[in-house]
C-alpha cells in the first residue's frame, strides 16, 4: 500500500477515535487498558507488517479518544464566575444581529472574570440591545450577572453548542459603556470592506431581497425569522449561509476572472486560492466561513484537476486537520457534519454521475444540477432530519427551481456593491436587475413551503436509525460504483 494510504487509513482511525469518545466516551482507564494490549499484540511480533499496522491504527484511534476527551475535560473544570462582573473587554467577533437582538462574544483575562482563575483567555457571550451600535475591535465596559452556560432542559445542547468555539461563560442584564478604545487590525479593516459593499446593496435593493443578497454573498442569514422558516422547510438554508456551494461559485468566478486578466489556468486557480482566502477574511473568519472555504476549494481542486474520484483523500486530509483543531466540531457542529458530507456525497457519487451523463442530452446542465442536488441531499438527508425533526419533500424541486439561479444572483449581486463604489447610478442598474433574481428566488420558495405536503414532521428518528442510512448508503455507493464503467 502507498504510503499516503496507509497514512490516510490511520487518520480515518483517528477520526473514528473521535467519533467513538463524542458518543461513548471511554474512561481513562479503558485507553490505557487499550494501549496495553495493542503494545501486547505487537511486542512478540514486531517484524510482522499487519501487527505494525494493527498496532498503529489503535494508537491512532486512541488518540482521536485522547484528544476529544482532553477538550470534554476543559468544560467538565469550568468554575462558576463571579456573579455580579464588573469589567472590560474587547469584542472578538463581528457582533452577530437577530431580529430583536444581538450578541455580542467579549474576550478577557480569565483572572479577572473568575474567583479562581488561571492567568488565560476566557470568552464571554453578552445578549444587547438591537440599536446600539458596535463593532469588532472594540473595547466596552461591561456592568452584568455572569453564569456559566447551562441548558435550559429542551432537546437542543445549548452548553456544547457554544463549548465547540470555546465559549463557557454568558453575561446577563448587560449594562454596557462604550469606551474610546479601538483596536484595529487587519481583520478590522476586512470587516470594514464588506460593511461597505453591503451598504451599497441595502442602498440599491429593497428588502428581503437585499437580506437574501448580502446571504449568498457574504453569508450569515440576514432574513426575518418567518422567511428563515420558509427556506427551511423547502430545504434551502444553505443558499443563505456560508456553505461550500457559495463559496465553489466564488471561486469559479474568480478563475474566470483571472483567465480573463491573463492567468494560465494553473495561475488562475492560485489567483482563486487567493480570492477566497481574503473572502474568508473579510466576513472575519468564522468557523462556518473556514469550513467552508475548505471543502469548497476541494471541490474546485479536483474539477480542475479531473480528479473527483480521488478527492475523498484530500476531503479525509481536510476532515482530520478540523477535528485534530477542535475535535468536539464531529458531534457538535451541525455545519461541519452537512458540509463534510454534502462534499463527500459529490465526490463520491460525482464519477458514476459522469459516466452516466456521457454523450446524453445535458439540458443546458439541469440535468447535471439535479444529480449532483441529489447526491448531496442523500448523504445529508440523516442529518437533517434526525437534528431539526422535518423532511422537506419538495426540496429536489426547490433545488432545481432556485440553484440554475444562484451564481446570476451573486454576480449581479456583487456588481450592484461594485457599482455603487463608482457610481451610484451603477449600483442602481445592476441592483435593479439583481432584484428580479432574488425577488424569483424568495417568490418560489414560498410558494413551494405553501404546499399542504411540502414536508413531513419525523419526531422519532434516532441515531440508529442515522447509522443504519449510512450502512447501506456506502453499501450502494461501492455498488453503483463498481459499475460504473458500463456506461
Amino acid at each position: 500500500m502507498h504510503p499516503s494510504k496507509i497514512f490516510l487509513s490511520f487518520l480515518l482511525f483517528f477520526i473514528g477515535g473521535v467519533l467513538w469518545q463524542s458518543f461513548r466516551p471511554l474512561g481513562i482507564n479503558e485507553l490505557w487498558l487499550g494501549t496495553v494490549v495493542l503494545s501486547a499484540i505487537l511486542l512478540p511480533n514486531y517484524k510482522n507488517k499487519k501487527a505494525i499496522f494493527i498496532f498503529l491504527a489503535g494508537i491512532f484511534f486512541i488518540l482521536g479518544a485522547v484528544r476529544t476527551q482532553w477538550e470534554l475535560q476543559k468544560i467538565e473544570k469550568i468554575k462558576e464566575p463571579i456573579q455580579i462582573l464588573e469589567i472590560t473587554a474587547k469584542i472578538i467577533a463581528e457582533p452577530e444581529k437577530k431580529e430583536y437582538y444581538q450578541n455580542l462574544l467579549v474576550e478577557v483575562q480569565e483572572k479577572e472574570f473568575l474567583s479562581e482563575g488561571e492567568d488565560s483567555l476566557a470568552k464571554i457571550l453578552i445578549r444587547a440591545e438591537l440599536f446600539e451600535d458596535f463593532e469588532y475591535g472594540e473595547k466596552i465596559k461591561i456592568n452584568c450577572q455572569s453564569e456559566t452556560v447551562k441548558n435550559s432542559g429542551s432537546e437542543f445542547d445549548y452548553k456544547m453548542y457554544l463549548a465547540k468555539d470555546q465559549i463557557y461563560y454568558l453575561c446577563k442584564k448587560a449594562k454596557i459603556e462604550k469606551t474610546d478604545s479601538l483596536e484595529k487590525n487587519f481583520y478590522f479593516y476586512f470587516i470594514k470592506i464588506r460593511k461597505i459593499l453591503e451598504g451599497k446593496i441595502d442602498q440599491a435593493i429593497p428588502q428581503p431581497e437585499a437580506s437574501l443578497a448580502n446571504g449568498i454573498l457574504f453569508g450569515g442569514n440576514r432574513l426575518s425569522e418567518e422567511k428563515q422558516d420558509v427556506f427551511s422547510k423547502t430545504g434551502m438554508t444553505h443558499i443563505v449561509a456560508v456553505s461550500g456551494y457559495n463559496v465553489t461559485i466564488i471561486a469559479q468566478y474568480l478563475m474566470l476572472l483571472g483567465i480573463w486578466l491573463g492567468f494560465w489556468r494553473k495561475q488562475a486557480f492560485y489567483f482563486a486560492f487567493l480570492g477566497i482566502i481574503i473572502f474568508v477574511a473579510m466576513i472575519g473568519f468564522p468557523s462556518s466561513a473556514v469550513r467552508a472555504g475548505v471543502m469548497g476549494l476541494l471541490i474546485l481542486w479536483a474539477i480542475k484537476n479531473g480528479r473527483l474520484a480521488n478527492a475523498d483523500n484530500a476531503l479525509i486530509l481536510a476532515g482530520g486537520i478540523m477535528l485534530l483543531i477542535n475535535p468536539l466540531l464531529l458531534r457538535w457542529d451541525i455545519g461541519f457534519q452537512l458540509s463534510f458530507l454534502a462534499t463527500l456525497g459529490l465526490i463520491k457519487m460525482g464519477p458514476f454521475w459522469e459516466n452516466f451523463l456521457m454523450g446524453k442530452p445535458k439540458l443546458l446542465g439541469l440535468v447535471e444540477i439535479v444529480l449532483m442536488t441529489v447526491s448531496a441531499q442523500i448523504f445529508v438527508l440523516p442529518i437533517l432530519i434526525y437534528n431539526f425533526k422535518l423532511l422537506s419533500l419538495v426540496s429536489l424541486l426547490a433545488n432545481l427551481a432556485v440553484l440554475p439561479i444562484i451564481p446570476f444572483a451573486m454576480l449581479l449581486s456583487f456588481l450592484t456593491a461594485l457599482g455603487g463604489l463608482i457610481l451610484p447610478f451603477l449600483g442602481q442598474i445592476f441592483g435593479y436587475s439583481a432584484y428580479f433574481l432574488l425577488k424569483y428566488i424568495i417568490e418560489s420558495v414560498e410558494w413551494m413551503s405553501g404546499f399542504s405536503w411540502a414536508f413531513l414532521e419525523i419526531e422519532s428518528f434516532s441515531v440508529f436509525g442515522v447509522v443504519v442510512w449510512y450502512l447501506g448508503l456506502f453499501w450502494l455507493v461501492k455498488k453503483i460504483n463498481a459499475k460504473k464503467d458500463a456506461f
